[in-house]
Parts: C-alpha cells; sequence; structure tokens
C-alpha cells in the first residue's frame, strides 16, 4: 500500500469517527459534521489529485448531487420510524430500502437516455 492511500484511509476514518463522538456528545454537532460535504469533498480532492482532470471532477460532483436527493428518503423515513416506536433494526431496514429505491430511481433516471 502507497502512503497516499494510507494517508487517504487515515483522514476518511477520522473524519467518521469525529462525527460518531460528536454524536454522542451533541446530537446535533454530530449530524452538522455527517451533513457536511466533508467525504464527497475528500472523494472530489482526491480524485482531482489523481487524475488533474477539473472535468472528470465536475461529472463526479454532479453524480453526487443528483444521489444525494436520491437518498433524502432514507433519513425523512428513519426519523419517522424511530419516533413512531418502529424497531431499530425494522426501521433501518425500511430506510434502507426506501434509499435503495430512491437511489435506483436516480440511476434510472440519469441513464435512460442514454440507452
Amino acid at each position: 500500500m502507497s502512503l497516499q492511500f494510507l494517508l487517504k484511509a487515515a483522514i476518511t476514518v477520522a473524519l467518521v469517527l469525529a462525527a460518531s463522538v460528536l454524536a454522542r456528545r451533541e446530537g446535533w454537532l454530530g449530524a452538522l459534521v455527517a451533513s457536511l460535504p466533508l467525504t464527497s469533498l475528500l472523494v472530489l480532492g482526491w480524485l482531482y489529485a489523481d487524475t488533474r482532470s477539473p472535468t472528470q471532477v465536475a461529472d463526479l460532483s454532479m453524480g453526487i448531487f443528483w444521489f444525494v436527493l436520491g437518498s433524502l428518503p432514507f433519513f425523512l423515513l428513519l426519523a419517522y420510524a424511530l419516533r413512531h416506536g418502529w424497531g431499530v433494526v425494522v426501521g433501518f431496514a425500511a430506510a434502507i430500502a426506501v434509499g435503495f429505491a430512491g437511489v435506483t430511481l436516480v440511476q434510472w433516471l440519469l441513464t435512460k437516455d442514454a440507452a
């Protein structure tokens, strides 16, 4: 493994752990860190560092935008389910199914004209 790969992994893990720790202390602060496009920023930065291609970064940025929209129902259903007494496993399973459906719909919409 290269040093660059290990650095990428360490920074990414640190951000996820920071969001997790903050969520336990101050829920809103953990949500803020988790909702920031830090992961996307990292991926976009790593892509540019690896390719030096602004076009690839722009294309990935637009793809992330559309898939984020498709994944939003996951969060809405999870919050609803857990606040209305659904079991945690059932709530997560339902939210994953809805999130997968939303992302699949976005994938279909983005590729339907390309076929």
